[in-house]
């Protein structure tokens, strides 16, 4: 019976408790004040990085930035030319082979169209010149001119994925220079030190960690980017190519020739 009466005082007490904490945290006026938590800013994350780094670390940090950034403007302007590209075409198939003349199909294509470049280029060919060029054959000034408007067509088209090669095959190595530049700071840590405690390396190696993925970061997305562009590129080129060609066997065969070619394209 002793015990039990013990047991119910513990009770009432721990109740009492219970109930006189509210109003002990209430402050004079009865309001309770409110609970603020204290947020600790992470001493190992990328501001504390850059605010801790030296000036290798710096220097890589900004390295991988532009080499992201101009993988990234690449890609998208390469995107943008490809979708250019294939609208042309499209309107070439469309307008060009369905014109009475050689002449009015050009009118019928935007003046930056590629095709109407390789059309422009070709009636060039075609015109009397003076000089040594005369001496060149008609067929062999078509062909030439026609291939020289391919080729600056193409050389636009593939002009910046050297970027995205490049960038991919090197910035997995400025990430590891990186990580090798935050274990060698932590190396220097401990031996500064005397002793391989946890918060004399967590920086330096925490920052090599970051190093590794931003190399990560920005070589994949160039090494993907080239080989979607470099597929899609090729099929766009297709298109310029095959257009080449019947404009090319079209400048040469003139009279009826030509005017077959261009009925049967229609």
């Amino acid at each position: 019976m002793e015990a039990q009466m013990t047991a119910l005082r513990r009770i009432g007490l721990v109740a009492g408790l219970l109930v006189a904490i509210p109003a002990l945290a209430q402050t004079p006026d009865g309001t309770v004040p409110a609970v603020t938590q204290e947020v600790v800013d992470n001493p190992y994350g990328l501001a504390a990085l850059w605010s801790a780094g030296d000036l290798v670390a710096h220097g890589t940090l900004i390295a991988l930035l532009v080499m992201s950034a101009g993988s990234w403007y690449v890609i998208v302007t390469k995107v943008i030319e490809q979708a250019i590209l294939t609208r042309q075409a499209t309107a070439a198939e469309r307008t060009f082979w369905s014109a009475a003349s050689i002449h009015a199909g050009a009118e019928t294509l935007s003046r930056r169209s590629a095709f109407r470049a390789l059309i422009e280029a070709g009636l060039a060919a075609i015109e009397p010149r003076s000089g040594l060029i005369e001496q060149i054959d008609r067929e062999a000034r078509i062909t030439l001119a026609v291939q020289r408007a391919m080729g600056a067509v193409t050389e636009r088209m593939q002009r910046g994925l050297a970027l995205l090669a490049t960038v991919g095959s090197t910035a997995p190595f400025v990430g590891l220079f990186g990580t090798v530049w935050g274990i060698y700071h932590a190396l220097t840590a401990i031996g500064i030190a005397g002793q391989a405690s946890i918060d004399k390396v967590a920086g330096p190696v925490g920052e090599a960690l970051i190093m590794t993925a931003l190399g990560l970061a920005v070589a994949v997305p160039a090494v993907l980017g080239y080989n979607w562009l470099a597929r899609r590129n090729k099929i766009a080129l297709d298109g310029v190519k095959a257009f080449s060609a019947d404009l090319h066997a079209l400048l040469q065969s003139g009279g009826g020739a030509a005017t077959e070619l261009m009925r049967r394209r229609a």
